[in-house]
């Protein structure tokens, strides 16, 4: 049987390597950069790609939605939600008093801020939380890092203080990508677009969220992110209840499409923790009564 081979940021022990490792008959394949990551996914190098979208502290990955919006035309296939643990980490003998630097992702860093300011000491930005490890550990100076338990137990440093994360329900959210599948619905799935305004004017963004509005289609993320076309031009990233199989779905993206602005569809796929089949049954059995209801009015009305 032949392996998927799925990239994810390296080197090994990363978060993006411990969501990968959850994936079923995988062959995990470190890259350096997310630039390279999806680069080799859209090239055919790797069947898929693993990648963080959003963090719950600090929002979306930037790298990742650009690359997504920007530079390829690649699909989201799956999402895996996973708790994020920081920990302090340095070579043994290293004591905490000692530190003279830490290094991280920069996303782990923005994390640890209570920490940081205790410690006083400078910070560094890494390619990924366990590139940081890794420095840390080939280095001789007296450094940190902060990173997973799995990246330092891979290259040797001790725990100097576990659970370091400003907040302790820190989590991330990754998704699976690939070239041209769209997963079939499986009842509990998210569709995510964006949007291109044909032209900046009054109400544009009202008008895009009406046809979301007229259909009762639940929307689970709007964040404007800009095209890098001039300053104050800004996209539309929409996330939203549904499966683009879903008739609902497809019309109000058709209509999206020919009247309201240019759409990028980023992919249909099953989410994880979030139970849309329910909140759209809700939606259904209120118009039902609400349909009964004026129904019954409008029979009163005399011949």
């Amino acid at each position: 049987m032949t392996l998927a081979r799925v990239g994810y940021l390296g080197p090994e022990g990363s978060f993006s390597h411990e969501a990968v490792t959850s994936l079923d008959q995988v062959e995990a394949v470190a890259c350096p950069s997310f630039a390279d990551l999806l680069s080799d996914v859209a090239s055919g190098r790797l069947d898929r790609g693993l990648v963080p979208l959003e963090n719950a502290i600090e929002g979306t990955v930037s790298a990742t939605i650009d690359g997504l919006i920007f530079d390829h035309e690649l699909l989201i296939e799956r999402e895996i939600v996973l708790p994020i643990q920081l920990h302090l980490l340095a070579r043994p003998g290293v004591t905490r008093q000692q530190v003279t630097k830490v290094l991280s992702y920069v996303h782990a860093l923005a994390q640890c801020r209570t920490l940081l300011q205790s410690l006083g000491v400078a910070t560094e930005h890494s390619s990924s939380t366990s590139q940081a490890v890794r420095e840390v550990a080939e280095s001789s100076e007296p450094w940190a890092a902060i990173g997973s338990r799995l990246a330092g137990e891979i290259f040797g440093l001790n725990i100097l203080e576990a659970d370091v994360e400003d907040h302790r329900d820190n989590a991330t959210r990754f998704v699976l990508v690939g070239r041209d599948e769209v997963p079939a619905p499986s009842g509990h799935d998210r569709t995510t677009i964006v949007c291109f305004q044909d032209a900046d004017r009054p109400g544009s963004l009202y008008a895009i969220l009406g046809h979301f509005a007229a259909r009762d289609i639940n929307l689970t993320r709007l964040e404007s992110r800009p095209t890098k076309r001039g300053l104050g031009d800004y996209c539309f990233i929409i996330e939203l209840e549904g499966h683009v199989a879903d008739q609902l779905v497809a019309d109000c993206l058709t209509d999206l499409q020919a009247h309201v602005a240019q759409v990028k569809f980023l992919g249909s796929y099953p989410v994880t923790g979030v139970v849309a089949a329910d909140r759209r049954e809700e939606v259904a059995i209120a118009r039902a009564s609400a349909s009964q209801w004026i129904t019954a009015i409008r029979a009163r009305i005399r011949p």
